[in-house]
């Protein structure tokens, strides 16, 4: 958010030091630290309370939901694929062998023919 080192919080200090006072800077920063507690509790607050009336939970859940039904489908479809596949190819092998099984004795080229 803020980019500030440890020179930019030194000089921050040595300021408060010289303007504030010695016996003063210990209540002045517990005031600070505590105004800015109480910001960000009423902020935090706001927030949750806008979430809530929005209904950003459910939103959530609902994309969620629906990213999860996107990945069954795209499951679904690449199972259907590679069975379409394999249905393929399978019927290619059987007709292969069907083929293979009708020719003559004869015909038949053996691999150690083919050798």
């Amino acid at each position: 958010m803020f980019d500030i080192g440890f020179p930019e919080l030194v000089i921050i200090g040595l300021v408060c030091l010289i303007v504030i006072g010695p016996e003063q800077l210990p209540g002045a920063l517990r005031s600070i630290v505590l105004t800015i507690g109480r910001f960000k509790r009423g902020f935090n607050e706001v927030r949750a309370d806008i979430e809530r009336g929005i209904g950003a939970d459910e939103i959530k859940q609902q994309l969620h939901n629906e990213a999860i039904l996107k990945e069954i489908e795209r499951s679904k479809q690449f199972i259907r694929d590679t069975t379409d596949e394999v249905a393929e190819l399978a019927a290619k092998e059987t007709a292969a062998i069907t083929q293979s099984a009708t020719q003559p004795e004869s015909s038949r080229v053996t691999d150690a023919d083919q050798r």
